[in-house]
């Protein structure tokens, strides 16, 4: 066995597979440690997750720093800021020394007597996971459903309780995504199931309070295993939608709350290419779709007795250069959420269109989205802001007077002074020539303007799910320490646009990877970063992306995190019995068409490890993941372990308890980010 340090590497032993698909043969040495339940591949992990300990102990001080420095920013005893809805006032506080919230409400102001709806912290005793995925209140305020995943595989149980009395009623729904959602009766309760080896949801059931789950009726399955489907309420509270999403179409049906027996109706089928989401305005359906080739998509509106895709009628016409993302509907106002020029806008606007305006933002970098605004008759907005310098803010505007309320902005405990750090907003460019924007901060009397500045390069680039730029109390231990952390607004999101995610997925996907490589050389060649401390990171389709990036240009990175990563793509996409594989056809394309095998082939992380010296390495998994399943990170490791030519750090952590997002709690999640980061800043002090 190879050494380090005088420190034995855990050697994977070899079991050659042979994976055959039409004319293509391939061999995988790690296939077998693909058996959960076997003692071998447990015993693996654990050694795995001893060597990591091992070469990480003389980081183990650090580490401790660094949680104590990240818990430290926390305020313990915290609270969100009260939304009103039907009647209450809902917020959720936190205790000095608990790792979950409460629920809480007040009946009709803020100075009445507290009620406590669900107490996390309980639920969580004696687990070593817990995650809530959702709480839900009647229409009559008295009864609560909730549902919690103690695993992490993002299987769900909805319990249901009493407000008034306390008590936990005996209704129990086993083995369910967690989405649900009322009806008017206050007694019939539709949840969406998920299909069991997959765990792509495909139904949605009618559940009576009182009845058992055996006899539960099903309303609706999504055949189709390109698509999900899922279940919500309008903000009028009067209408349901059944909602069937894949990656490029979508299909709703929608039914009156009132009348939870009845039958569902279609708004418009599917149809290839057209995607649509939808909420209810009076005697109309608003509809935000791609449709008539809107790319950066357009609202609508269609009448309720004739919803088809013939009577849509534009309210905001498509706009080349405006990407619209949401919408939020009142009474006398219109919100969209949208962006110009990879920077995201709120605009508010009169029904008939005579007003119209944007909300001013302060920094050159920010992130904003629309907050909780369940109130349908309010000329309110509550909307959430932050930048790289300025921490999570709420605040609520008056849509008329244009005056905004400052309701609550993160506080850093021990003080932080914006001011003290520097946003910038930089241009790299592409190997075809395209402008990649990057955001980046450090603080300023750290930064060096003579490449002697440790960087970390944040990146993700798929799903069309963007990475604007926020703050985070926890990264004030990097640039504390001297570090510029940049994040890579690369194709595969949607920064600059709908093409800016077309032009990363499918037979485009290298985009991404030339993108981020782009970005890391412009940190080096405009002297941010020293040429031997640039890091990079990236988590589930990122750890793509880093594992791809690391592949092509070995020498770029000094050190790499890959949490979560997605390495094992086209063995993954061939397995549909895999969770998420087939509705992501759409998103890398369906290996079985061979342009998109050997395009995959030609990229995948696993598939084009070589002899060749690699960077620094952490790899995290998660045992119990049902995303990235926890044998891709493993086998990864194992190859990369066995070929590579050089002997830098290569370590695999394992969270043995939990899912795609590592430990649950807010302060237990630190410790994984903590080692991280001191991974992070060994390599660059070292």
């Amino acid at each position: 066995m190879t050494k380090i340090k005088n420190i034995t590497q855990p050697i994977a032993g070899i079991i050659t597979k042979t994976l055959e698909h039409e004319n293509s043969t391939r061999s995988d040495d790690y296939f077998w440690l693909n058996e959960r339940e076997n003692p071998e591949v447990v015993k693996y992990l654990e050694k795995e997750n001893e060597y990591k300990r091992h070469c990480l102990k003389k980081t183990e001080p650090l580490q401790k720093t660094l949680f104590e420095e990240m818990k430290g920013r926390i305020k313990e005893d915290d609270a969100s800021v009260p939304y009103f809805k039907n009647g209450y006032f809902y917020y959720n506080r936190f205790e000095k020394g608990k790792e979950y919230p409460i629920y809480c409400r007040k009946e009709g102001n803020l100075d009445a007597e507290e009620k406590t709806l669900l107490n996390i912290n309980t639920l969580a005793e004696g687990q070593e996971y817990m995650n809530v995925n959702a709480l839900a209140v009647a229409e009559n305020n008295q009864l609560l459903a909730y549902s919690f995943d103690n695993v992490g595989r993002r299987i769900y149980t909805i319990h249901f309780k009493d407000l008034k009395s306390g008590e936990v009623l005996e209704d129990q729904l086993n083995s369910v995504t967690g989405n649900l959602v009322w009806a008017g009766d206050n007694a019939t309760v539709f949840y969406t199931q998920q299909d069991a080896m997959t765990l792509r949801p495909n139904k949605i059931f009618r559940h009576v309070l009182g009845q058992p789950q055996e006899s539960d009726e099903l309303i609706y399955e999504e055949t189709d295993e390109t698509f999900t489907v899922g279940i919500k309420k309008s903000k009028s509270r009067k209408f349901l939608f059944i909602a069937s999403h894949s990656t490029i179409s979508s299909e709703y049906r929608f039914l009156s709350v009132d009348q939870p027996g009845e039958s569902w109706k279609v708004i418009q089928e599917r149809q290839d290419d057209l995607e649509y989401e939808v909420d209810h305005y009076e005697q109309h359906f608003i509809i935000l779709t791609n449709a008539d080739k809107a790319t950066n998509f357009k609202l609508v509106k269609t009448p309720i007795d004739k919803p088809e895709k013939e009577n849509w009628e534009d309210i905001i016409p498509a706009r080349e250069n405006v990407f619209l993302e949401e919408f939020e509907v009142f009474k006398h106002h219109l919100v969209i959420a949208n962006r110009f020029n990879g920077l995201q806008r709120l605009e508010i606007r009169s029904w008939d269109g005579d007003k119209k305006h944007t909300i001013r933002m302060e920094d050159p970098a920010y992130t904003v989205w629309i907050g909780n605004n369940p109130e349908f008759y309010t000329d309110v907005l509550r909307y959430g802001y932050n930048s790289l310098t300025t921490p999570a803010t709420v605040y609520d505007y008056n849509m008329e007077s244009r005056d905004k309320t400052l309701m609550k902005r993160q506080k850093v405990v021990g003080g932080h002074t914006p001011e003290n750090y520097q946003s910038e907003r930089v241009w790299a460019t592409s190997k075809d020539g395209t402008e990649i924007p990057m955001s980046l901060i450090y603080r300023k009397d750290l930064f060096h303007h003579d490449s002697q500045n440790p960087v970390l390069l944040y990146g993700y680039g798929s799903y069309g799910l963007s990475s604007d730029p926020y703050f985070s109390s926890s990264r004030l231990s990097l640039l504390d320490r001297g570090f510029v952390f940049a994040i890579a607004h690369i194709r595969g999101g949607q920064e600059m646009g709908r093409h800016w995610y077309e032009d990363g997925k499918m037979l485009k996907k290298k985009n991404t990877f030339e993108d981020f490589i782009a970005c890391g050389e412009y940190l080096i060649q405009e002297k941010y970063a020293h040429p031997k401390k640039l890091f990079a990171m990236g988590g589930s389709a990122g750890g793509l992306l880093v594992g791809a990036v690391i592949n092509q240009r070995p020498d770029l990175f000094h050190g790499v995190v890959a949490a979560v990563p997605f390495v094992d793509v086209v063995t993954t996409m061939l397995d549909e019995s895999i969770p998420l594989t087939t509705g992501e056809f759409n998103e890398w394309g369906n290996p079985k068409e061979k342009p998109y095998y050997d395009y995959m082939l030609s990229y995948s992380p696993y598939d084009n490890v070589k002899a060749q010296d690699y960077p620094h390495l952490l790899v995290t998994s998660g045992l119990h993941d049902s995303q990235v399943q926890y044998w891709e990170p493993t086998k990864w490791v194992a190859k990369l372990r066995a070929m590579r030519s050089n002997q830098n750090l290569l370590l695999l952590h394992t969270n043995m308890e939990a899912g795609h997002g590592g430990a649950s709690g807010r302060f237990s999640a630190l410790k994984e980010l903590a080692m991280e980061y001191a991974f992070i800043i060994f390599l660059a002090e070292n």
